[in-house]
């Protein structure tokens, strides 16, 4: 467990009792600082006091008295509105802060990449990950997926931590000793949460702004997409008023002084030479030009560490893929079922649309600002979409004369209608696709939930050809009693 020393003999205050709060409460604890936990579900508080965590109610303490609010990512500081917490702490005095910060105030020896952007991140930071492993080096990957940072091993000045970061965890972390930072894209995402665009892309741009409170200190690469605007001007920024090596990245033009892809292939032109790497259209399980950005910004960003380009190309090549992002979970009678439950917004999912014909499309749930904009060109790839969750009429709208469709409801009932029809239709590499667009939060705990149950109900068509009528539905947040 990591060693938060920096707090032992104060009070902390942990707002929110998820998995990366638990995590929070119990190293704190275990490094003695004085624990005072609450979440809003009184369930949660009484788990966390089973377990052995001191749960204080942080609506009537006195904050003041705090060394730190540590605030979980997923409870509002700033925009739209702030926490009652967070609004007391902030009138308090006190400084707010997210699991993160701590990591980085007590294993500030260790090597650090960081990885952010709208889409793709997941996959960028396993495969990071990934071909640090293969080069036989001590790696823990985690952050924003996966384990909690918290609960990840102490690896000291000879180990690396690989962390995927959110836009809101960048909002809570101010001195991440990143050795690496990257940004692989920016489209609009969480506008709400950040008051906009213009604030959603300050909070990306965190990421490069990190000021670590020891030597050796700050950001010495920064990896960044050129295939969006946003991050066009980012990098321009950065050039001008960082120190930092600029590696920049792009799947549509050549990028002198960075890592691009020509006609499939990976070109690493950070020496000014333009040598051509690895044929990524080999990479059974990085299809698609998204994923050659995110091979691009893995390359650039291990590179930069000094692993070999010839390994690297070896690590891609035997990259098993990431679950619940283009996942082939299933083939039968021509057909393949694709898990993309992370396509939480249309930019991610038009990244799967764009990689398959004849598709069968699973959409829906809740809708995220701008619905379906940007994917009139690839409704021609798509022979019929099945529609979910809470989003169904507003889709229904925009699908209408584009598409023909079908209301579901639930998932179980869309898996089956998209199975029969495209098995029925047998078009040689067809494709049932869950690729919802949206969030998962009106039917399921999240995007994993909702992975795990379109492969569950997959494997029972294929196994008995239809979805039981009494098979479990996957529980609503609502039925959970967790907020949404």
């Amino acid at each position: 467990m990591i060693d938060l020393f920096a707090f032992k003999g104060y009070p902390v205050a942990v707002m929110g009792l998820g998995r990366s709060g638990l995590a929070a409460a119990a190293a704190l604890q275990a490094s003695g600082a004085e624990v005072w936990a609450w979440d809003d579900d009184p369930q949660r508080c009484t788990d966390a006091a089973a377990a052995g965590v001191p749960v204080k109610d942080l609506n009537s303490v006195d904050l003041g008295q705090a060394a730190a609010l540590v605030l979980a990512p997923g409870i509002p500081h700033t925009w739209p509105v702030p926490h009652p917490v967070a609004a007391r702490a902030r009138a308090a005095g006190i400084e707010i802060i997210g699991d993160i910060e701590l990591l980085a105030r007590s294993e500030h020896e260790a090597t650090w990449i960081g990885i952010t952007g709208t889409n793709g991140k997941s996959t960028t930071t396993s495969l990071i990950g990934h071909i640090l492993k293969q080069s036989g080096r001590p790696v823990a990957v985690g952050g924003n997926l996966g384990m909690p940072v918290l609960a990840l091993p102490a690896l000291g000045a000879t180990g690396t931590y690989v962390l995927e970061l959110s836009s809101y965890q960048l909002e809570q972390t101010f001195s991440a000793p990143l050795s690496v930072a990257v940004l692989l894209n920016i489209t609009p995402d969480h506008l709400d949460r950040h008051g906009g665009m213009d604030g959603y892309i300050r909070a990306k741009s965190l990421i490069f702004a990190q000021r670590p409170v020891v030597t050796p200190p700050a950001l010495r690469v920064a990896v960044i997409g050129t295939d969006d605007a946003p991050c066009r001007q980012l990098r321009q920024d950065l050039e001008r008023q960082s120190d930092a090596t600029v590696i920049p990245i792009s799947v549509e033009r050549r990028v002198p002084g960075g890592v691009y892809v020509r006609h499939g292939v990976l070109v690493d032109d950070t020496e000014s030479r333009a040598e051509e790497v690895v044929d990524l259209r080999e990479m059974a399980m990085l299809p698609g030009r998204h994923n050659w950005q995110n091979a691009a910004a893995a390359f650039a960003a291990t590179r930069a560490v000094g692993v070999h380009p010839a390994l690297i190309a070896r690590a891609l090549a035997s990259f098993p893929g990431l679950a619940h992002r283009q996942q082939r979970v299933a083939r039968a009678g021509g057909v393949s079922f694709v898990n993309d439950s992370k396509a939480t917004n249309a930019d991610a999912a038009a990244k799967a649309l764009v990689c398959y014909h004849d598709i069968y499309w699973i959409l829906g749930g809740k809708a995220k600002e701008g619905g379906l904009a940007g994917l009139e060109t690839l409704m021609s790839r798509v022979r019929h979409a099945y529609l979910i969750g809470d989003a169904t009429e507003s889709f229904a709208a925009w699908l209408e004369g584009k598409v023909p469709y079908q209301r579901c409801g639930t998932l179980k009932v869309a898996v089956a209608a998209a199975s029969a029809q495209a098995l029925a239709e047998g078009r040689p590499g067809a494709t049932v696709l869950l690729s919802p667009a949206c969030a998962s939060f009106d039917q399921f705990a999240d995007f994993e939930a909702r992975g795990a149950a379109f492969t569950a109900y997959v494997d029972l068509v294929l196994e008995r050809g239809r979805v039981p009528e009494h098979s479990p539905a996957p529980k609503s947040h609502a039925l959970q009693g967790e907020p949404s």
